[in-house]
């Protein structure tokens, strides 16, 4: 295969994955995002294997065993693939990008490892350029590997969301950096003898840094995380593609790692934060449990209600707004929770959902399941369009969201989410909170909004009081027609 015609299959592939992004952009166009950048991957990949067929130097051309291994790497990728793909539930969504994440950083890793071995065992003294490129792309693929494991542990509650903040942590990842740079010195002046040698012990380090840095990072911080694991694998698969000399590979990793950039800030700045506050500052290590009334103070009190009451102030309701959070990803509620607004917008009643930046563990993860349950693109609003109508709203129900609603990231400046924009829903009418009990969100942090008088807590599992809800208010709206 002629050189140019790779090159132009490229820039096709290349130009694919730009308009998948622009694609993805927004929910109405987000399949047809998703195709172009599947169209995109096909080409990319089948460009690569005919040229790997028939390079341009046949000297370079892969034999029989070569390519058999080549398709039995490609196949047995597939069929894991798509058995976890079909496999996988909406609320492990999370968990499943920081793997895939983990993986394009391990691959990173050891292209550069064995790219590294490749030009030991050639001779020679190594290009300065090279060897840049082989210890930054192992340097960053190290980080994203564990760092995505580490968030993957967190986001599946094997590890705790509580940060792991040592003492002089900030000098210790300072060390870590400054040992690989050290370490990628040594080896270009060191010889062939201790290239490999000096670039695993890199690797080990690199390894140890990312695991520390995700460690340090509270639970509320997490789907800020999962969006900068994505823009390290970008970075770490734009480094590979220098190493192997892949255009495409270069291009395609940039494109992910500034996206994922550019989302990170987004997020920051909708928590009111920077990247390096969310990264170094070790969010959530006072958080915990709910705080023990002080001396002398009355113990909290909350406004409890059952199905038939939130029943009640629905159907007297004109204008609602739902709240979705993590807890009605776990519990799968999202099918329930349409069937309640579609019933109530039968009725004459306003319905719409108001989605928060972080809400959930993983960005744009209420968008996903509330399209997943076929809810209309046009009553789901970002939280800079619906801020402003709670003070109009009869009633707004939130189902398993905590730290999104809680008011004193407004009104404490003691509290750790203090600064963050979040959701205004104690300025309407009624809200109607369901949650399994009074512990803490994901962030560690109490919410006064529980103990609000216009509060009123609906506890048990969110998908069956959902579901008991559902049943109440289809049970009298058929009692009222009849």
């Amino acid at each position: 295969m002629r050189i140019t015609l790779v090159n132009v299959a490229y820039l096709v592939a290349s130009l694919l994955f730009v308009m998948s992004l622009r694609g993805l952009s927004a929910q109405q166009t987000a399949r047809r995002g998703n195709l172009l950048g599947t169209l995109g991957m096909l080409l990319a990949v089948a460009v690569t294997l005919g040229a790997v067929v028939a390079p341009e130097n046949t000297s370079l051309a892969a034999g029989p065993s070569d390519l058999g291994l080549l398709g039995g790497a490609i196949g047995v990728g597939a069929v894991i693939g798509a058995v976890l793909a079909a496999r996988v539930a909406m609320t492990s969504m999370p968990e499943l990008v920081a793997v895939l994440h983990s993986f394009v950083g391990a691959a990173a890793a050891l292209v550069g490892i064995a790219s590294e071995m490749n030009g030991v065992r050639e001779g020679g003294a190594p290009d300065v350029a090279h060897h840049v490129e082989i210890h930054a792309g192992v340097f960053i693929g190290a980080i994203t590997f564990t760092g995505s494991v580490i968030a993957f542990l967190k986001l599946r509650g094997t590890l705790g969301s509580k940060p792991l903040v040592i003492p002089g942590r900030h000098a210790l990842n300072a060390a870590m950096v400054f040992a690989c740079v050290f370490l990628a010195v040594a080896a270009f002046r060191g010889g062939a003898d201790v290239r490999v040698p000096y670039l695993l012990v890199s690797t080990g380090v690199a390894s140890v840094l990312g695991a520390h840095l995700v460690l340090a990072i509270g639970g509320g911080d997490m789907p800020v995380v999962v969006s900068l694991l994505n823009s390290y694998s970008g970075w770490a698969a734009s480094a590979a593609g220098f190493m192997l000399g892949n255009d495409l590979l270069i291009v395609t990793g940039a494109l992910v790692g500034s996206s994922g950039a550019i989302l990170s800030f987004i997020m920051c700045k909708a928590m009111n934060r920077s990247i390096w506050n969310v990264v170094f500052a070790g969010f959530g290590e006072q958080g915990g449990a709910v705080p023990a009334a002080k001396k002398g103070e009355p113990a909290k009190k909350v406004n409890e209600t059952n199905i038939d009451g939130a029943a009640d102030l629905l159907l007297g309701a004109k204008n609602v707004i739902v709240v979705p959070g993590y807890g009605m990803a776990v519990a799968q509620a999202q099918h329930a929770v349409k069937e309640i607004t579609t019933l109530l917008e039968q009725r004459g009643t306003k319905a719409r959902y108001a989605i928060h930046p972080v809400a959930g563990r993983l960005p744009g993860h209420m968008n996903v399941l509330l399209a997943e349950a076929n809810v209309s693109y046009e009553a789901v609003k970002e939280m800079e369009e619906i801020n402003e109508d709670f003070e109009q709203t009869d009633v707004v129900v939130v189902i398993g969201a905590n730290d999104i609603v809680n008011p004193s990231a407004l009104d404490d400046p003691a509290s750790p989410i203090y600064g963050m924009p979040v959701l205004e829903v104690w300025k309407a009418g009624r809200v109607i909170m369901l949650k399994r009990g009074m512990a803490a969100g994901y962030a560690g942090v109490d919410n006064p909004l529980c103990y609000l008088d216009n509060t009123l807590m609906l506890f048990g599992d969110a998908k069956a009081s959902v579901q008991k809800l559902l049943s109440a208010l289809s049970s009298r709206a058929e009692q009222q027609a009849a």
